[in-house]
C-alpha cells in the first residue's frame, strides 16, 4: 500500500534530510508547519468570510551563529513568519522550537521570559521608538521589564550599549527626534541586545535609511554578529545585501518556501523561476555585462494571499508552468548534495542544474 503525505510533511521531512548534513552546527530554531491566517470580516456582525493566508506551511531551520537571509517581494508574508516565529503574532498552526523549546505550548509568562533571549529589531526607525522617551529609557525598558540589574547598572548598560552600537554614551537624555534615521536605527539595534539575546529578527533594519547609510548598519550587525555570538534572521527586499550578510538564503512567494539554500548557491546556481526573475533585476555595475545579459519579466500581478491559485503558487507568472503545475502543488525537495542542500518547490527545477 502507497503511503499518502500532505505537502507539509513532505517538506518537513525534506527539511529534516537536509539538515542531517549540519550535525556540528546546533539548531537554534526550528520552524515546522507554521501557519498565519488573518481573518476577513465583512457585514455588521463582522462574519468572518475568508482568511489572508499571510504563512501558509514554512519549515526551516537556523543554525546557531548562522544569518538566515529571508527574501521575496512585498506581501509575501515575510515580515509575519518573523513577527509569528517570536510569537508577536500567535500562529495559526504549526511549531516552533527555540532551543528545543517549543514557544507555540508556552503560556503567556514563560513566552515573556524567553523573549530576553529573542529580540527583534524593526523596519522603521521613525516608528518604533517612542517620541516621548528619552534615549536612556528606550534602552533600558527591556532590562527593566525583565528585571535585570538595579537602576545604576542600568545605566551602565545603556552607556555600554550606546558605545557598541557607535554611538555618543552621553546621549542618554536626548529623544528620537534629535537623531538622523541612521542613528535611530543604531538605537533600534541597541535596545535588541539590551537583554544579551542569542537571536534576533531584523525586520528589513535597512530599508527606511539612505544608501550611504545602509552598509555602515549592515556592518555594524554583521560584526556584533561575530563579537556576540549572535544569531539572524535577516528579512530584506535588498538581494545584493541580503547576499553579503547572508550564510544561507530562503525566497519567500506568497506564504511559501520556495527555495532554500546556501547564498553561493541561491544566487550563482537559481534553480526556481522565481529566484532567477528576483536576481535578474539586481543592477550589475559592469554596463558589458548589463547589456548582455537577459532580464526575467514576470507577468501579472501577484495574486491574492486571500484565494491563492492551485498546484504551484507561482504557475499563473510562470513561463515553464505545464499541466502538472496547475493542479499539483510541488515538493519541497533537495537537488543538491549532501554537504549543501538546495532545497527547491518546482516540478521542472531539473532543467535548470
Amino acid at each position: 500500500m502507497t503511503e499518502t503525505y500532505t505537502t507539509n510533511t513532505v517538506q518537513t521531512q525534506a527539511m529534516a534530510a537536509a539538515t542531517d548534513p549540519n550535525i556540528g552546527r546546533p539548531v537554534l530554531v526550528q520552524v515546522r508547519d507554521l501557519k498565519k491566517y488573518f481573518p476577513i470580516r465583512r457585514g455588521v456582525f463582522r462574519r468572518t468570510v475568508g482568511h489572508i493566508r499571510a504563512v501558509d506551511g514554512v519549515s526551516f531551520d537556523i543554525y546557531k551563529g548562522e544569518t538566515l537571509g529571508l527574501v521575496g517581494e512585498s506581501g509575501c508574508g515575510k515580515s509575519t513568519a518573523g513577527r509569528t516565529i517570536l510569537q508577536l503574532e500567535e500562529p495559526t498552526e504549526g511549531v516552533v522550537k527555540f532551543a528545543d523549546r517549543d514557544l507555540t505550548e508556552m503560556g503567556k509568562n514563560d513566552i515573556r521570559r524567553a523573549r530576553r533571549h529573542m529580540q527583534m529589531i524593526f523596519q522603521d526607525p521613525y516608528a518604533s521608538l517612542n517620541p516621548r522617551m528619552t534615549v536612556g529609557n528606550i534602552i533600558s525598558e527591556p532590562l527593566t521589564i525583565h528585571g535585570i540589574g538595579d537602576s545604576a547598572g542600568r545605566r551602565e548598560r545603556v552607556q555600554e550599549l550606546l558605545r557598541v552600537v557607535g554611538l555618543n554614551p552621553y546621549f542618554v537624555n536626548r529623544y528620537p527626534h534629535e537623531f538622523s534615521g541612521g542613528q535611530r536605527q543604531r538605537i533600534g539595534v541597541a535596545r535588541a541586545l539590551a537583554t544579551n539575546p542569542s537571536f534576533i529578527v531584523a525586520d528589513e533594519p535597512i530599508s527606511a535609511l539612505d544608501v550611504s547609510i545602509q552598509a555602515q548598519v549592515v556592518n555594524m550587525l554583521d560584526d556584533l554578529k561575530q563579537e556576540l555570538g549572535l544569531t539572524y534572521l535577516f528579512i530584506a527586499h535588498d538581494l545584493s545585501m541580503v547576499r553579503y550578510i547572508s550564510d544561507r538564503v530562503a525566497v519567500m512567494y506568497l506564504g511559501r518556501i520556495v527555495e532554500l539554500s546556501d547564498r553561493n548557491e541561491v544566487y550563482d546556481h537559481p534553480l526556481h523561476p522565481y529566484t532567477q526573475a528576483l536576481l535578474s533585476a539586481i543592477p550589475v555595475p559592469d554596463p558589458d555585462k548589463e547589456t548582455r545579459r537577459q532580464r526575467v519579466i514576470l507577468e501579472g500581478d501577484v495574486p491574492s494571499p486571500a484565494n491563492p491559485p492551485s498546484g504551484c503558487r507561482f504557475h499563473p507568472r510562470c513561463a515553464y508552468a505545464t499541466d502538472v503545475c496547475n493542479q499539483v502543488d510541488p515538493e519541497f525537495r533537495n537537488l543538491g548534495t549532501a554537504a549543501v542542500p538546495h532545497m527547491v518547490a518546482c516540478h521542472h527545477a531539473e532543467k535548470f542544474l
